[in-house]
């Protein structure tokens, strides 16, 4: 044999992969040292599986030799399609990470086709950050509009406004909850790999399925088209609200998809203007879904790329504790906490303000070490990829980066959650209070960390406000609060 293989990676499950065309076969290899290298949540490990297996079956179905090779590692898997098949030529999709990247070159005779999962190449990117003292998304998600020409009307933003943002932060809805998100039925492969994975024996998190993520492109388009009809015309009003036991909100739903290659970006942002367009859905929210694709998810792609520097290196506020036992346990009397953490185990997701504003924020006001954070988020959620998750706590969560991304940490007391979730009301914890034994977590965390990292952040002008207000806090009241921020520390560890 010889000719051309195409080798699909895990998360290049596109029936339009360039590589795909005029090849001879298809190589898929299942990595065992990667499903062993960390213990992801199990349904993550599931979902991968089931959606490498579901793509190869519709390989073959449309006509491809597929060689599906189960190895020890993706070297030994091209090498032992290689004995097999001795290809001419081998040739893969450019891998969404640099991690990704760096372990497809290390394999020698290789093609490595340019990426077309994303709307903006590495070189695009490149290119609009070159000159720029601040690479400020607000700056690349116009530029994305008017390029792409998408919410356009002429050379004007539709609805007369690039962005909504200050119409899309409304408190909990009270007596409304969101319309349930689209469940894919399970197959003969989900119990095949179900089986697979209780024998390998694999660290893992969270709980088993379940699951209730596409694995195909076809239950991906039909998620996509359930929340466009059901909960776009919410989720501009609430995307960061939080509600007690609710998992998806009005959320979309659609990352895993996305990140795995079962949906085309423009896909989903064609649908959602197309539903604007046709008034079934607010121009608040329609804007505020579309932002999150071609703005913020292309601009942290674009980001891990354009850094280039290692982990281990980023650590701003010198920031050195453990995680705290509650982020994997849920064990804790704060109520927002125990609520986010449960359903993380559930669902191995959490929607965007939870990750932020309850995981990130904790982490960001307790100190914890960047790095030991970046591996949390990327073990504990369905949608973890490398490129996603490095911006997003190392550069928006937990400043580790010091402002290469944000112009301020995302730092909040516990009147933040009070104001944007139901979980106080019945929390132990008063969020109004900074000191004492009833004083939320969160808020006396908050002005210790202002008093900790007042040399690192103190000239910071979009700080300003907050350490004029700390210095009306008396010396005996912030020795109070101190005291109480090491006794929730402990609390949260024990």
């Amino acid at each position: 044999m010889a000719g051309l293989t195409a080798w699909v990676l895990g998360d290049q499950l596109s029936h339009d992969n360039p590589v795909l065309d005029g090849a001879d076969r298809v190589l898929v290899v299942e990595s065992a040292a990667r499903l062993r290298s960390r213990p992801h949540h199990r349904q993550r490990a599931h979902l991968y599986l089931v959606a490498m297996r579901s793509f190869a079956a519709e390989l073959a179905e449309r006509g491809f030799e597929v060689d599906y090779r189960r190895a020890d590692s993706l070297a030994a898997g091209v090498r032992a399609h290689r004995r097999r098949h001795r290809p001419d030529r081998l040739v893969v999709l450019s891998p969404s990470s640099r991690g990704a990247r760096r372990g497809v070159e290390r394999i020698a005779g290789v093609d490595i086709a340019d990426g077309t999962l994303f709307l903006t190449s590495t070189e695009q990117f490149a290119q609009w950050a070159e000159g720029r003292k601040r690479l400020v998304m607000e700056s690349f998600y116009r530029d994305q509009r008017r390029r792409l020409d998408v919410l356009m009307d002429g050379d004007d933003p539709a609805g007369g406004s690039w962005n909504f943002d200050a119409a899309n932060r409304r408190t909990p809805p009270r007596g409304t909850r969101p319309p349930k998100p689209y469940r894919p039925r399970e197959n003969r492969i989900d119990s095949e790999v179900r089986r697979d994975l209780d024998r390998m024996r694999l660290p893992s998190y969270g709980c088993d399925g379940p699951r209730l993520w596409p694995a195909t492109g076809e239950q991906a388009r039909r998620s996509l088209r359930r929340f466009v009809a059901d909960r776009l015309p919410g989720f501009g009003p609430w995307q960061d609200a939080m509600l007690q036991g609710e998992r998806f909100m009005w959320h979309a739903h659609l990352s895993p998809a996305l990140n795995l290659g079962l949906l085309d970006p423009m896909e989903c942002v064609e649908a959602a203007e197309r539903a604007y367009r046709e008034g079934d859905a607010p121009i608040e929210s329609v804007e505020g879904f579309i932002r999150q694709l071609i703005g913020w998810r292309e601009y942290v792609h674009g980001m891990h790329w354009l850094s280039g520097r290692e982990r281990g290196r980023r650590n701003a506020l010198r920031a050195h504790r453990d995680l705290p036992a509650a982020l994997w346990s849920g064990e804790t009397g704060m109520r927002c906490i125990a609520d986010a953490v449960g359903g993380l185990r559930a669902t191995a997701y959490a929607h965007h303000i939870e990750r932020l504003m309850l995981f990130g924020n904790l982490m960001l006001l307790l100190g914890c070490e960047p790095d030991a954070c970046l591996d949390w988020f990327r073990d504990s959620f369905i949608d973890g990829n490398e490129w996603v998750m490095d911006a997003n706590v190392l550069g928006m969560a937990t400043y580790a980066d010091g402002g290469g991304v944000m112009t301020k940490p995302y730092a909040a007391s516990g009147r933040y959650v009070d104001r944007m979730s139901d979980h106080c009301a019945e929390c132990r914890y008063d969020p109004k209070a900074r000191t004492g034994e009833d004083a939320c977590p969160f808020s006396a965390l908050y002005w210790d960390f202002l008093a900790r990292n007042r040399k690192r952040l103190g000239d910071n002008h979009r700080m300003a406000l907050a350490y004029e207000n700390l210095d009306r806090i008396g010396g005996d009241e912030l020795a109070a609060i101190r005291a109480r921020a090491r006794s929730a520390r402990r609390e949260l560890s024990a």
